[in-house]
């Protein structure tokens, strides 16, 4: 009897016992690829230290030397959990990551996406795949003195990332990719709805032109994440747009670096 056969039962309906199973496996399966995205699964050490520091790791706070995101154990639960509820609750749309790096945590969106076998959501993944740009501090004085365009680990190029996906088996057609700074690439992006906005851009310019392009286009129901709130700049754009536009939905808190919040059900 094939598993869908069992899947299904005698009576067409699912099997609870082998719905569990499915959902174990399928635990497993996140399990095992969180932990390699993150490094924690080899214990990569960060760049210029000597040994992995499993309490750095937890919470993102160092840069791993090859492993393919750094936003930490606690993040990566995040965002496996938003992403699951929206599935199991049908909230609309796709996912989008701004600020990729070595595309860690689309690659988990994706592999999220997989095992749930969601073929109509795709996984955005909008970057310069240059890194981070000079901050504008004439129009954008929050950015004054920030010096993240200075260090060059963060440029990580578009063929890499793509490689990155391709390790996992999860580059296909649910995977887009949106090449430039912000402010040239998100407004006109063809992206109808989403259900996950992960903001990961670090000035707030980035983040203001995130914030701008896509918060109007998140379902009801859906998410956004902040993985840079604890940057002066990053969280001034957040708490400028939300004043703005008066959302009062709660903040809640990932790690001492990032927060979230879910957008109310109209």
């Amino acid at each position: 009897m094939s598993l869908l056969d069992r899947l299904l039962g005698a009576s067409g309906r699912p099997d609870a016992a082998l719905a569990q199973e499915v959902a174990r496996i399928r635990g497993a399966y996140l399990e095992l690829i969180k932990d390699c995205l993150i490094g924690r699964l080899y214990e990569d050490p960060p760049f210029q230290e000597p040994e992995f520091q499993p309490e750095l790791r937890e919470q993102g706070l160092d840069w791993p030397t090859q492993a393919h995101s750094m936003i930490g154990h606690r993040r990566m639960i995040n965002l496996w959990q938003v992403c699951e509820d929206v599935i199991v609750k049908r909230v609309p749309g796709d996912f989008i990551e701004t600020g990729v790096w070595r595309g860690g945590a689309c690659i988990f969106m994706r592999a999220i996406l997989k095992t749930y076998g969601v073929e109509d959501r795709i996984v955005w993944l909008a970057d310069s795949f240059e890194g981070v740009p000079p901050p504008n501090e004439e129009k954008y004085p929050h950015d004054r003195g920030m010096l993240l365009h200075t260090h060059r680990p963060l440029a990580v190029s578009l063929e890499e990332v793509q490689r990155n996906f391709v390790k996992y088996g999860l580059l296909d057609k649910q995977v887009r990719f949106l090449k430039g700074w912000f402010k040239d690439t998100l407004a006109g992006a063809p992206i109808d709805r989403l259900a996950v906005l992960r903001l990961d851009g670090d000035l707030y310019e980035s983040t203001m032109d995130a914030l701008n392009a896509l918060y109007g286009k998140l379902s009801p129901g859906g998410y956004v994440i902040v993985d840079d709130f604890i940057i002066d700049a990053c969280r001034a754009a957040v708490d400028e747009f939300r004043g703005r536009h008066r959302i009062d939905d709660p903040f809640r808190i990932i790690d001492p670096s990032s927060v979230y919040w879910q957008k109310r059900a109209a």
